[in-house]
């Protein structure tokens, strides 16, 4: 079974708002033992740099610039396509030093927002070499064919996904009201922190009243709400092998897991095995399955629950990701779950394999 590391990508946006901060910012710098080649100056607009002007540094090595800032906004110096240094602007001058010939030597005064992005930056480096080090024991144990260690590799990169999702809320929260914290709130998985970001995002909104990146965040904040933790998952209501119509609400009053998958997903094919053990072991002490098909023939999607001894419910309208029930629950990739209690409210997402196990024993065992 493969293991899947999410390495999230730094996400910066650009902000506006009604009330603007008339005049400029003025970035200076000393950079010492300079590489040949440019200094470029970029803007972040929905997340994508644009450039603004090239740099020149003078024969001391210092250059000086002022750009038009009117709102909170995000920018990059691209030092010689060697150094990248974020900067988060809006009222605050922000100056730099650094030293080509040591890679810890950055400096950066003024502009508290921009200090406050260096916590996200060191955050990332820690999470990137600690990912690094999984996917090297992963492609080792899977040339070796050491099942056991990738199994523990599987949990592993579960507690450091958990675990950093953690890290970038504490550096979030010491952030205060730093529009800086736009830059991290990309890092999280809105699936399972949609609370948090929820209420972040009404704090910014807040201190930056009528943003564009805010109100973005709001709407999709708002799409997904519905699906939230502790909300009651959204009716399904399609039929099943026999042609017979199967509520999702009829399983209430046991624990539920809505499976979507599909006969031609490998990856949802590897874990039937799990959860059709899971599933045989916790079946009478309350644990149900929901199965969602997003196959598109009848066909292939009755073989595949033969072949893999699916006794559990299995619905589907055999439309692929058209599916009333994927777009319902805004289903964009499969394998696909979601774990609902017996009121019917939803308690987990996207368990499998041991993050399944070991819900299931924190529920029944």
């Amino acid at each position: 079974m493969n293991v899947i590391i999410l390495l999230v990508l730094l996400s910066f946006f650009s902000c506006e708002e009604k009330q603007t901060n008339d005049g400029k910012v003025k970035i200076s710098g000393t950079i010492e033992n300079a590489r040949e080649g440019a200094v470029i100056l970029s803007q972040f607009s929905d997340s994508r740099p644009i450039v603004l002007d090239t740099l020149e540094l003078d024969n001391k090595g210092e250059f000086n610039y002022e750009v038009d800032v009117n709102s909170p906004t995000f920018y990059e110096l691209n030092f010689y396509g060697e150094k990248l240094v974020r900067l988060a602007l809006f009222k605050d001058d922000v100056s730099l030093s650094f030293d080509f010939a040591n890679p810890e030597s950055l400096v950066i005064e003024g502009s508290k927002d921009t200090q406050e992005m260096l916590k996200i930056e060191k955050l990332m480096e820690a999470y990137q070499t600690k990912v690094n080090q999984l996917n090297e024991a992963y492609y080792k144990a899977m040339g070796e064919n050491d099942t056991e260690t990738i199994k523990q590799i599987q949990i592993d990169a579960m507690a450091l996904e958990s675990n950093q999702s953690t890290e970038v809320k504490n550096v979030i929260n010491s952030m205060g009201d730093s529009f800086a914290s736009l830059a991290a709130i990309g890092l999280l998985n809105p699936k399972n922190e949609f609370q948090f970001m929820d209420s972040l995002v009404a704090k910014l909104d807040e201190k930056y009243p009528d943003t564009k990146t805010i109100i973005q965040l709001k709407q999709q904040l708002d799409d997904m709400r519905s699906l939230s933790m502790g909300q009651i998952a959204p009716e399904i209501e399609l039929p099943n092998p026999a042609g017979e119509t199967v509520k999702l609400s009829d399983l209430r009053g046991k624990y539920v897991m809505i499976d979507f998958w599909a006969a031609w997903c490998k990856p949802c094919r590897e874990e039937n095995p799990n959860v059709v053990k899971l599933y045989n072991e916790y079946k009478d002490k309350g644990f149900e399955v929901y199965g969602v098909s997003l196959d598109r023939t009848k066909e292939d999607w009755v073989a595949a629950i033969a072949e893999d001894g699916l006794t559990w419910t299995q619905v589907s309208d055999l439309q692929y990701f058209n599916s009333a029930a994927a777009e319902l629950y805004q289903i964009s990739a499969i394998p696909a779950t979601y774990l609902i209690d017996p009121d019917g409210k939803i308690i987990g997402k996207d368990l499998r394999g041991p993050s399944l196990r070991a819900k299931l024993q924190e529920i029944f065992d």
